[in-house]
């Protein structure tokens, strides 16, 4: 589904990937792991449009979109959920979701998505007239996920979702995610928590210093030693 081919990046004069390339499979949740700093936020954002490349291919069903404007990665069917959640606070949690469905055909599915968000995260439906800013974190991460649900994707990225939550509601986003995952939707998870991420991926690639040294399924990556001493912290 997803072909990254020697993808460079850089910001300014500062090189901040070299030559990565990965593959996605059509509903594979696939993460990528890695230390603070290893480029991981800055490779999510190129591929969902938010970063231009320098050079290299995204390939998205058989489609290199890497040139493409960042609202065509969008129509191309990937949505992201960004590191931070990045919601309109002041505005209330419906307004939120719907944002998510603007074009076209997400916007005729709109009352379909929304209820299915709210069948997924059923603690957001009291709170759908509430400003967004006054929810928990782990609210505020419900909304983000569903605001990128409510796209239709085919792909959705996500960065970070565990980052500052408690390990009871880190728990409930990725049993979330895993059943989106279940009813089809290929999934790509950049996750500094690498025992949270190899639990629930089908494979995985591990990031350092911008870029790719190993990939695996995650009995494999687990059984490497020097994966298991920098990552796993055993």
């Amino acid at each position: 589904m997803l072909e990254v081919h020697d993808l460079r990046v850089a910001y300014g004069a500062a090189p901040a990937l070299w030559g990565v390339s990965l593959q996605l499979r059509a509903r594979e949740l696939l993460a990528i792991v890695g230390p603070n700093g290893a480029g991981k936020t800055t490779l999510i954002n190129t591929l969902a449009g938010v970063l231009r490349a320098q050079g290299g291919r995204i390939g998205l069903e058989g489609r290199d979109i890497a040139a493409l404007p960042p609202h065509r990665f969008c129509e191309a069917g990937i949505a992201i959920v960004p590191e931070g959640r990045r919601l309109f606070g002041s505005m209330s949690v419906l307004e939120n979701l719907e944002i998510g469905s603007l074009l076209p055909a997400a916007r005729a599915r709109r009352r379909q998505s929304l209820e299915a968000v709210l069948a997924l995260f059923p603690a957001l439906e009291p709170k759908l007239a509430q400003a967004a800013g006054e929810l928990s974190g782990g609210q505020q991460q419900m909304v983000a996920i569903g605001r990128a649900l409510m796209t239709c994707p085919r792909l959705l990225l996500l960065d970070e979702p565990s980052l500052g939550l408690s390990p009871l509601i880190v728990a409930e986003l990725f049993g979330a995610i895993q059943r989106v995952h279940r009813e089809g939707t290929a999934v790509l998870l950049v996750e500094q928590n690498v025992s949270t991420a190899l639990r629930v991926a089908d494979r995985a690639y591990v990031l350092e210093e911008g870029r790719m040294v190993a990939e695996g399924t995650p009995d494999e990556l687990a059984a490497r030693d020097e994966i298991r001493r920098a990552y796993l912290g055993v």
